[in-house]
Order: structure tokens, then C-alpha cells, then sequence
């Protein structure tokens, strides 16, 4: 008969995590593999946790106040936890529950030495270890203290770090239980943990152990430094030896301490090197076994090595999936894209399908696959030179992939497939009807679109989008489009680098390129300021979207006609948001809601504007950029005529500022053209999802965000949804964000992060790159959702990344710092338009600018100053 409440650990299996918890179903797992030795024990299973939690009903109503507290309200999270745990430390285990640890424990011996272990339910998992934090009693003998322990072990699933962790990952506290695994003490000579994954890089092939003499906990509690041993195909090819001064041992009587290593033993190593390679063999079968990374907690005896516990190593970025054993080098598509942030599964199949080139999902991210054109010589050049462009750090990493002279294979040039880095780029006339007939055919597409799409339902609905999808890629790949991008682009480039090699100014594009005409993200922003000039002289419309503010009511628009002015106020913003409604954060990803869709998010934007701004300030702003320009430009000419050989130079000059101002702006209409495509997508999409929710197939019409195209393809057909799979992958969403993308990916799991590789600024000072010149001090904001800000007038906007739905906040700050971006990025094009001292791609900004900093961005030279 099996026992309710306590099992042996031989007969648990790895699915019987809400019995057993994460780790008592890992260890169960261990036992099984061949080759592994884990020591003997059993398991107090989740039965018990819940009947024990049954004889208080007080805790009831102290886990209804726990939910209801903010994550960051440490002190009262302090204090109801801990009164929580005293709750379950002071219930007595009931005699049977007693009787049936008693006999487990007769097994191994009644007064052996154990090492009694929490195991929760939501631990170990391979989306969330929540490692450390509840805990682990070592050395512990006789039953009496057992019970005391295990009734530790299940209190401790209330302590402070883990009930944060789980309020800050939206985990329901009743919804985990604990288990407790009581096993056999192991008393070693070396301990450490293994992690068959480089923690540091995620590089899949190397192993590294950290090492100690005596018991581990020395290594866990931070009492010595461990000897570190790094291991690739099979030998040890680093390794730092620490002076290990002290260790812990066990107690005779029970419990440990620390003890003095004698000071000849303190720098041998705690491993040989063949132990060490003996124990990552091991630990490449069990990673084999749970088939993902591992985190192990080892001992070494007399008898050789045995595992304690192993957990998946879940801060690893997933490696994209190509059925092949060949190496691959993937650039991150979001950082090209301004968008980092993971994305749902339609988000991610939509943009695949429409992209112009294959794309490869790793970890909610999309990346592209560059090995063959870094294989070859020529292609590589040009790859090099567009991506140093761009970004730098990336560059950089591709360079610090290809210095490793076994990773990417050397092609002939002939054959290679894929195009250029550079596209299409043949010259074209300097000719604004050229940008006009472009835009013009991109609202015909789109006006197509919206025609075709309307009475579209069901399979047909799904055929139609295919053609659409092929008509999208069309309109892209449409050689003049791409010339029209390359002209303003390379125009940039040659005047950025011809101007400093003849006049030694850094940046001068940033100036010539001010209030280029054509440049729809850039007239978003100053759009939204005369929106601003309609409500502000409305008082009683001005409170009541202070109101709004706060309560996000989106059905605002509705209730402003019956104000006073609030129907001009209402006109204005509904033709706001026809025209770019279609806009929002993370505008890549289809999932997220658009403005149109919430428009409250752009409320704060316009108080701000209403509060900062006078009337009439975009029409004033754009013609005080063109005469910076036009000014800019003449300053420039002279100068160059001045020089030797001066006519030539300053009229090949003019030309350049001419095809600059004429293209430039286009560079943003492509991808307007791509959202505003999306949206209509997306509302079919919902169309059908709202069907299947009247079928009653699906509970909610956002559950389709978590399928595929194809998937939500087949439910539509047969109008049947797997549930389980939507909870999984809304699960594996969450755990996404936790995770941060590489710009650069390979193969084998390793993130190459690149550098800039630069002396020439301030000691302290962070580097990025320049991407519109000038140098302003002020108040950092920090900013990480465009709906929370608050700016001032001279603010500096410190965020993770812009995409175009940011630039309305641009017409109201002095300076942009931004962890990713490039030369030609749209919060660069955007911030040189309004003529905004920038610096992009700066690392961890958000985390080392602290809001309210004052700061000042050398947007020439590429850093920020954090000031005293």
C-alpha cells in the first residue's frame, strides 16, 4: 500500500512534483538514472503540508491579507510572514502523520544523521528554480528533531524572499505546497556545485564546478571562496585555487560548525583535475536525462561522488532550435527593432511570416541566422560594416565570434545565398516624387487590405491574410523602397564621415537632417502638441483627463462631448488616432494593445504637453528646425570652399544635403506602413476570436495571442482548443521577461555581449554610442513605460529602448539615453530631427542612472556623466 504521506524515495518520479515538489521529484528522477548514487530517504509529501495548514484556520485569513500586499511593502510582507511561519512551527504533527515519518526513518536508522530539505511545488521547475529560498537543515538526528525540522521546512514556504518572489511573479500563494525530503547525511570531503552550463555566458559546452572542503553550506553561506574549474570537451581547461581557511563540518550529536583548515591544506586544490572531469561525465548524463542545463549540488566520500539535489538552470537564454549539430551565429532582431521585450507566440509567428528574411524564436525573441554570410569574405565585410554602423556592440561580437577560428567555417564568396548586407542599393535620382509615389502606394496597398479583409471569416479569413502576407513582403522588397532607405542612409554616412575628414566636425548630419520634410514618426509627436493647443484653453476638459489619468478609463472619449469644448477636444484625438492609432510600445509585436485600443495611454503625453508647452510650439518647432538646417548647411559650404579644391568639395556636399533632406524621412514611413498593416491584421484576428468565444471554444478572445498563426488556424477550422497548451505558453511568457536577449547568440548557448572598445572618456563615465550631437546636463527621468511619464520641461528620457510610439515624448525632453539602439535606429532619426543631444546603446542605463539623477549627455562624443 502507498503511504499518503510519506513516500520512499526510490518510488517517486519526476511528474509527481504537486506530491513530492520540485526537488523530492528531481531527486526521485536522479535515483533512476544509471551510474548516479543519491543518497537514501523519503519524502513528506504535499498531503501532509495540507493537512497540517487544515488545523489552523487563522492562517485562511492571513494569506487573504498576504495577497492584498503590495510586493514592495517589505515591512509588512516581513511581518505577516513571519507570523505565518510561528502559526506553522506551533501546530503539533498529528500521531499518524508522526508514526508513518517514524517508520521511514527506521529505515534508514532511527538516530542517523539526515539532512532534512524543503521541496515546494513550485521549485525546480524549468521555467522558475526559485532556488534558495526555502530551506535545507543539515546533520539532524533522532525523530524529535526531525519533526521540528520538517515543521520548519514547511513554514519556510512563507519567508520573505519567497512570498516576494511569488507576489512579483503573480504566483497565488495558495496554489503552492510543500513537501519535505528527509535523506541520509552524506559526510564528504569536497563539496560544490556543478553547473553543466556556463552560468556567466550560457555557452552550453562548458562545465564549471566551484569546489570546497567539508560540507557545501560553506560554499552556499559565502564562508570561503570555492576552487573554480572550468571544463570543455572533456578536460579541464581553467581553474582558479582558492585559500579555503575555513570549512563546516558535522556535529557528532547533531548540527554543524565551522572549523580551521590546517594552513597546508588551505591552497590544494579540493578536486584533481580527473575527479573534476570524472564529475562533469556525471553531470552530462544527468543533463542528458532532464534533457535542459543543470545546477547539481555534490558530495565526494569515501565512495566517490554522490548528488544531493539538481535543478534546471533556468537564467540560461534558450538556444534557437535547427536540427542540425552545425554552429550558428544569430543577431538579436529586436535590438535592430527596439523592441526587447519578449513577445507572444502570434506576435512572434506574425512578424516571421512577414519578415523578409528567415527568422529562428529563442526565448519569446527572434534572431537572425548570419554564420553563411560571416563564412564569407565579402559578405562578411559588408555585414560587419552595416551592423558597426548601426550598433557597435554588435559588431563587436560578431568580430569576437569570428577571432575563434574553429567557430565559423570559411565559404567562397560565390554561392553564399541571402543578398548583401547592404540591399538593393543602386543609385537613384535626389527626386521628392519618388518618396511621394512611395507613400502613395503604400496607403493604396493598405486601402486594398482594409477592402479585401471585411467580409473575410473563418478558413477563408486565414487564406486571404497568406496573399496579404506575400502582398506585405512585395511592397517591402520593392527595389525603389529599398533605394529610397539606402539614399537617406548612406547619404548620412558619407556626409558624417566626408565632413569630419574635411572640416573635423564630428556628427554634422545631425543638424543638416533637422525638420526633414516626409518624416511621419517626427510629425506624430508635434501632431500630438497641436491636439494639446485644442484642450488646453478647456479647463473643465483639462480636469477631467486628470481624472482619467488615474482611473484609465477607456471609454473617456465618449464622456468628453458632454463637456464644455469637449466635443473639439474628442474630434481632435479621434483624428489623431486615425491617422496613428495604430502605434504603440513594442509595435513589432502584434499582441500589444494599440492605441486606438487604449487611449488612455496617450493621456499623460498630452497634460504634459499642455503643461510644458505654449500654442502654436509644433509649427514653431519645425520651422526653427529648418532654419537650423538651412544654416547648418550654408556654414558648411562656406567652409568647404575655403579649402583647397573647395567648389568640388562643397558641391558634392550640396548634393549629399540634398539627398539627405529628400530621403531621410522616408526611412520612417516603411515601418508605419508595417504597423498600420498590422492593425488591420490584428482586428480580423480579434474578429474571429470573438466568435470563438460566443462558441464557447475559448474563455477569453486574447487566449488566441498565445497561438501560432497556423495554430489559431486549425482551432478556427475545428473549432477545438488545447487549454493546456494556452496555460503553458502563458506561463513560459511570464518567465520570459526575466530573461535578457544577446545581441549576439550562438549555438552553443553562448551570449556574446561585444564592447566598445574606447579610452577617450571620462573614468566613471557611460559609454554608448552618438547618435545626434550636442551636450545637455538636467533631471534623468527613468522611464520604463511610456504611460507612466511624468516629464518636465529640460528632463532627460533614460529607457530600455524607443520604438517610433515614443517619439511624442521626444518633442518634450532635452536629452535621450537609451540601453539599445543605432545610428539609424527611430529614437536616433527621431531625437537628430528634434535636435536632442542622444546616446544609445548604453549598458544596464536604467539600473545605473537613478531617476531624478542629474546627468549630462555628451551626445558628440557618446557618453554620460553622472553628476554630484
Amino acid at each position: 500500500m502507498i503511504e499518503r504521506y510519506v513516500w520512499d524515495l526510490q518510488a517517486v518520479g519526476e511528474t509527481q512534483i504537486a506530491v513530492v515538489g520540485g526537488k523530492g521529484a528531481h531527486l526521485g528522477g536522479l535515483s533512476r538514472i544509471d551510474g548516479i548514487r543519491v543518497p537514501a530517504g523519503f519524502c513528506v509529501t504535499t498531503d501532509a503540508f495540507r493537512r497540517i495548514m487544515a488545523e489552523a484556520p487563522s492562517i485562511d485569513d492571513q494569506l487573504d491579507q498576504l495577497s492584498r500586499l503590495n510586493p514592495d511593502d517589505r515591512e509588512a510582507i516581513r511581518t505577516l510572514s513571519a507570523q505565518i511561519r510561528r502559526t506553522i512551527e506551533g501546530i503539533p504533527i498529528p500521531g499518524d502523520l508522526a508514526a508513518a515519518i517514524t517508520r521511514a526513518l527506521a529505515q534508514l536508522g532511527e538516530q542517523a544523521a539526515c539532512a532534512v530539505r524543503s521541496s515546494a511545488t513550485a521549485e525546480d521547475l524549468p521555467t522558475a528554480s526559485f532556488a534558495g529560498q526555502q530551506d535545507t537543515y543539515l546533520n539532524v538526528v533522532g525523530p524529535t528533531a526531525i519533526f521540528q525540522h520538517v515543521s520548519r521546512c514547511w513554514a519556510s514556504l512563507f519567508t520573505e524572499r519567497a512570498v516576494t518572489y511569488r507576489q512579483r511573479n503573480g504566483i497565488d500563494h495558495r496554489t503552492v505546497h510543500m513537501a519535505v525530503v528527509v535523506q541520509q547525511m552524506v559526510f564528504p570531503h569536497a563539496a560544490g556545485i556543478l553547473f553543466t552550463a556556463d552560468p556567466v555566458t550560457g555557452n552550453r559546452k562548458v562545465a564549471t564546478v566551484d569546489a570546497g572542503f567539508g560540507l557545501g553550506e560553506a560554499l552556499v553561506s559565502g564562508l570561503v571562496n570555492p576552487d573554480v574549474f572550468t571544463v570543455r570537451h572533456g578536460e579541464v581547461v581553467a581553474k582558479t585555487i582558492a585559500a579555503k581557511q575555513r570549512a563546516v563540518h558535522a556535529l557528532p550529536a547533531g548540527g554543524t560548525r565551522e572549523v580551521a583548515i590546517d594552513p597546508r591544506r588551505q591552497e590544494q586544490p579540493s578536486l584533481t583535475d580527473a575527479q573534476v572531469v570524472r564529475l562533469v561525465r556525471l553531470g552530462r548524463r544527468i543533463e542528458a536525462h532532464f534533457g535542459r542545463p543543470q545546477d547539481i549540488e555534490w558530495c565526494l566520500d569515501d565512495d566517490g561522488f554522490q548528488i544531493v539535489q539538481s535543478r534546471p538552470v533556468t537564467t540560461l537564454f534558450p538556444i534557437p532550435e535547427t536540427g542540425d549539430q552545425e554552429n550558428h551565429v544569430y543577431v538579436s532582431v529586436g535590438h535592430q527593432q527596439m523592441m526587447t521585450d519578449p513577445m507572444k507566440p502570434l506576435g512572434l509567428s506574425m512578424w516571421q511570416l512577414t519578415a523578409m528574411v528567415p527568422m529562428h524564436e529563442a526565448g519569446g525573441r527572434l534572431f537572425v541566422d548570419v554564420t553563411r554570410r560571416l563564412a564569407s569574405p565579402a559578405n562578411r565585410a559588408s555585414l560587419l560594416d552595416l551592423m558597426g554602423r548601426g550598433d557597435p556592440l554588435v559588431r563587436d561580437a560578431l568580430e569576437t565570434v569570428l577571432d575563434r577560428d574553429d567557430f565559423v567555417p570559411s565559404l567562397p564568396d560565390a554561392g553564399t545565398g541571402g543578398p548583401s548586407a547592404g540591399g538593393a542599393s543602386a543609385p537613384i535620382e535626389t527626386d521628392p516624387a519618388i518618396v511621394a509615389e512611395l507613400i502613395e502606394r503604400s496607403q493604396a496597398s493598405i486601402a486594398a487590405l482594409e477592402r479585401g479583409i471585411r467580409t473575410k471569416t473563418g478558413p477563408a479569413l486565414f487564406d486571404f491574410l497568406l496573399d496579404a502576407f506575400e502582398e506585405h513582403k512585395r511592397v517591402l522588397s520593392d527595389p525603389l523602397n529599398i533605394q529610397a532607405i539606402m539614399a537617406g542612409m548612406e547619404a548620412t554616412w558619407w556626409l558624417n564621415d566626408k565632413l569630419q575628414e574635411w572640416l573635423g566636425e564630428k556628427n554634422a548630419a545631425d543638424t543638416l537632417t533637422l525638420s526633414a520634410p516626409d518624416n511621419v514618426t517626427s510629425e506624430m509627436g508635434l501632431a500630438l502638441l497641436d491636439v494639446a493647443d485644442v484642450i488646453r484653453p478647456r479647463s473643465e476638459v483639462v480636469a477631467f483627463l486628470r481624472g482619467v489619468e488615474c482611473v484609465e478609463d477607456e471609454g473617456f472619449l465618449d464622456e468628453l462631448a458632454k463637456l464644455p469644448g469637449g466635443t473639439e477636444a474628442r474630434d481632435a484625438i479621434e483624428a489623431y488616432l486615425d491617422r496613428y492609432g495604430m502605434r504603440c510600445v513594442g509595435e513589432i509585436d502584434i499582441t500589444r494593445p494599440r492605441w486606438r485600443e487604449r487611449p488612455t495611454t496617450l493621456v499623460p503625453v498630452i497634460l504634459d504637453n499642455v503643461r510644458n508647452f505654449e500654442p502654436g510650439a509644433a509649427g514653431r518647432r519645425f520651422e526653427e528646425g529648418r532654419r537650423k538646417a538651412q544654416k547648418k548647411e550654408q556654414e558648411v559650404l562656406s567652409r568647404l570652399r575655403a579649402l583647397p579644391d573647395g567648389e568640388r568639395r562643397a558641391d558634392e556636399a550640396k548634393r549629399m544635403i540634398d539627398r539627405v533632406r529628400t530621403f531621410i524621412g522616408y526611412r520612417e514611413y516603411p515601418k508605419y506602413g508595417i504597423v498600420s498593416r498590422y492593425f488591420v491584421y490584428k482586428q480580423a484576428l480579434l474578429r474571429e476570436a470573438e466568435r470563438l468565444v460566443q462558441a464557447n471554444v475559448l474563455p477569453e478572445k486574447e487566449d488566441i495571442f498565445y497561438l501560432t498563426f497556423q495554430e489559431l488556424h486549425d482551432v478556427v477550422r475545428s473549432n477545438q482548443v488545447d487549454d493546456q497548451l494556452i496555460q503553458q505558453r502563458k506561463d513560459v511568457f511570464r518567465s520570459y521577461h526575466a530573461l535578457t536577449p544577446p545581441r549576439v547568440l550562438t549555438s552553443d548557448g553562448e551570449a556574446v555581449t561585444g564592447a566598445y572598445r574606447r579610452d577617450d572618456v571620462p573614468a566613471g563615465a557611460l559609454i554608448g554610442l552618438p547618435v545626434s550631437t550636442g551636450t545637455v546636463e538636467g533631471r534623468a527621468r527613468v522611464i520604463r513605460d511610456m504611460a507612466e511619464a511624468d516629464l518636465e520641461a529640460g528632463d532627460i528620457l533614460v529607457t530600455a529602448f524607443t520604438d517610433p510610439s515614443w517619439s511624442p515624448l521626444f518633442v518634450g525632453i532635452a536629452g535621450l539615453v537609451t540601453e539599445v539602439g543605432g545610428l539609424m535606429t527611430h529614437g536616433a532619426v527621431i531625437a537628430r530631427e528634434y535636435g536632442l543631444p542622444a546616446v544609445v546603446g548604453v549598458e544596464q542605463a536604467t539600473r545605473l542612472i537613478r531617476d531624478g539623477q542629474r546627468i549630462r549627455v555628451h551626445g558628440t562624443d557618446g557618453y554620460v556623466e553622472i553628476l554630484p
